[in-house]
């Protein structure tokens, strides 16, 4: 909560400075025109005071230095709108960068806080259980069980330490691909049968087109629908079904997620594929996640060059559609 409300302040203090200088710089622009004006008025009645009343071509040169004044004016004018634009257009370029900035580095903070949490939840867990495992006699059926869950943490921070290692090999372009003819159908039915084997009571409905083959990197395509499927049973009620869709078109290929959960609110969704952002904040959201989830899905499309978007699933929940192009 400190950290929330020291945040605020920061882009509170940042946004007043930003304001008061950009105010300070248009101020400083008008009194700049206004003097320059005033000192073209002050050099034209000059020229005015040095022409003779008796001159013969007095109309001539009147005319000649109300053009000159007047083209001065026009100069300062069409010079000033000029830098003026220029600079507005600077100022909003770098606001909007700033703000991005500070949204990032929030995104950053909540994403520490997250990845912390991962971590020492598995941690505590492993270590308990093989504490538990060399301090008490236990029957066969028991150690089972918790070597069991001690590899089911292990499996998880197998995947968190994946997630965030290959996050920064696709932001700097390092990943190295194995791009083949993969299988869509069987990759799809063998994480949805495994899926249903880890959560035995959450309902699927699959309808999966047999032997529809794409270019793609299998590792890759695991960890997309992977992180679907465990996008839509974290934000979903158990009593609730998942439904995937998988169907070959004559141009693509369509991959489709659908929960029955909280959904997304239409100004989020634009949001959500950014790097450590999650809906909420850290300190109140009950649901796991480190913000690299959705994030990793619409890096692993764009190396395939396929879209991913997210719609509503009327009366409720959210449908993720990946379409995959067909060569």
């Amino acid at each position: 909560m400190k950290m929330r409300w020291f945040n605020i302040s920061k882009l509170k203090f940042v946004n007043f400075i930003y304001w008061v200088f950009l105010t300070y710089m248009i101020a400083a622009f008008i009194w700049w025109y206004v003097s320059l004006e005033k000192q073209n008025s002050e050099i034209a009645t000059v020229k005015f005071q040095s022409i003779r009343l008796n001159d013969p071509a007095l109309y001539q040169k009147v005319k000649s230095i109300e053009a000159f004044e007047a083209r001065k004016t026009k100069q300062y004018i069409y010079e000033g709108v000029t830098f003026l634009f220029l600079f507005l257009l600077g100022a909003i370029y770098v606001y909007r960068s700033l703000l991005k900035q500070l949204r990032y580095s929030n995104q950053q903070q909540n994403f520490m806080m997250a990845v912390t949490h991962e971590l020492k939840t598995p941690i505590a867990i492993t270590q308990l259980n093989i504490e538990t495992l060399l301090k008490r006699e236990l029957d066969p059926a028991q150690k089972k069980m918790l070597i069991e869950n001690t590899l089911k943490e292990t499996h998880r921070l197998d995947a968190l330490c994946n997630n965030i290692l290959l996050a920064s090999q696709l932001d700097m372009g390092k990943y190295e691909s194995n791009m083949q003819d993969v299988d869509l159908s069987d990759i799809v039915q063998k994480l949805v049968d495994s899926f249903q084997e880890r959560f035995e009571q959450r309902a699927l409905i699959t309808t999966i087109t047999p032997s529809v083959f794409i270019q793609a990197e299998p590792l890759l395509i695991q960890l997309l629908v992977n992180n679907l499927l465990d996008n839509a049973h974290k934000y979903s009620s158990l009593s609730s079904p998942i439904t995937v869709l998988l169907s070959s078109q004559k141009n693509q290929v369509q991959l489709i997620i659908k929960d029955e959960g909280v959904g997304i609110p239409m100004e989020e969704r634009a949001k959500i594929f950014e790097k450590f952002y999650r809906i909420g904040d850290e300190s109140t959201r009950t649901t796991k996640g480190t913000g690299l989830g959705l994030y990793l899905c619409k890096k692993i499309s764009e190396f395939h060059q396929a879209t991913i978007n997210v719609e509503s699933n009327m009366p409720n929940g959210s449908v993720f559609k990946i379409n995959f192009p067909i060569s």
